[in-house]
């Protein structure tokens, strides 16, 4: 999805998590587009590199920070070095996500769970916990967490990834109500089942892909740029009176509690 003629993110700081690849990149790329400084960060140096570089390529000032959102002196890393950079901070796209079990429900271990927890779900809230004052100081706080699909439906083998996307959602409009006084909005997308590498058990077993198909109303899968523009949309001035929302990127998908 190509950006707008008109750059509605001129002067504007966006830190992207997990955004170096996939839904993460794609949403970094966009508000690059679209005008804002972008800060990518992942788990590893080289794909930091890649990113920033695949982004200054196309005109976008980019740079990059290693961290892990589930580790607290990363996250402070993280901010320390969009402020020093940039002086404020006015976007936070909170894209983390992990998956480390795919099947039956109740067959997830308890390690498995405390993982899906703390990445999807503390490490989500904690992050934007740390961010809100500063998001609060630049005068076009936004926050846009990156949910699923799945936090509405639960998606077979996904049970436990799906709780999780459904307590992510309940955090956006929880914490939308909570900063809402102090001039910072908070918002979520839920992507449906997207071309990414984090999918691939879902599209690349021809069974399951073509299941997925018969309930996707636009009969294919998305890609990752085709979630961008929500976000972008989300963090601007157009959607200045709406806080608290969930905006669904699913081709059609059925996705309601």
């Amino acid at each position: 999805m190509a950006s707008s003629s008109v750059r509605t993110l001129v002067d504007r700081v966006a830190v992207v998590t997990a955004s170096t690849k996939g839904i993460g990149f794609a949403i970094a790329r966009r508000l690059g587009l679209d005008g804002a400084k972008v800060i990518v960060s992942s788990r590893k140096s080289k794909n930091v590199e890649e990113a920033v570089l695949a982004l200054q390529l196309e005109g976008i000032e980019a740079s990059g920070v290693v961290a892990h959102v589930g580790n607290k002196d990363d996250r402070k890393r993280l901010f320390d070095y969009t402020l020093g950079k940039h002086g404020k901070m006015d976007i936070l796209v909170s894209n983390a996500a992990a998956n480390p079990h795919y099947g039956d429900l109740m067959t997830i271990t308890d390690s498995q769970w405390d993982k899906l927890m703390q990445i999807n779900v503390t490490s989500a809230f904690q992050l934007a916990q740390e961010a809100i004052p500063h998001l609060e100081t630049s005068g076009h706080g936004n926050l846009v967490f990156v949910a699923s699909v799945a936090g509405f439906q639960p998606i077979q083998g996904l049970g436990a990834y799906s709780i999780m996307k459904s307590a992510l959602i309940g955090l956006s409009k929880n914490l939308a109500l909570a900063v809402a006084h102090r001039n910072v909005r908070v918002n979520a997308i839920a992507p449906g089942i997207i071309r990414t590498d984090f999918s691939k058990t879902l599209i690349e077993d021809p069974l399951k892909h073509n299941d997925i198909i018969k309930r996707i109303p636009l009969g294919r899968i998305g890609e990752a740029e085709e979630t961008a523009g929500a976000v972008s949309f989300l963090v601007s001035d157009e959607s200045s009176y709406l806080t608290g929302e969930t905006i669904s990127v699913n081709g059609g998908m059925e996705s309601r509690m």
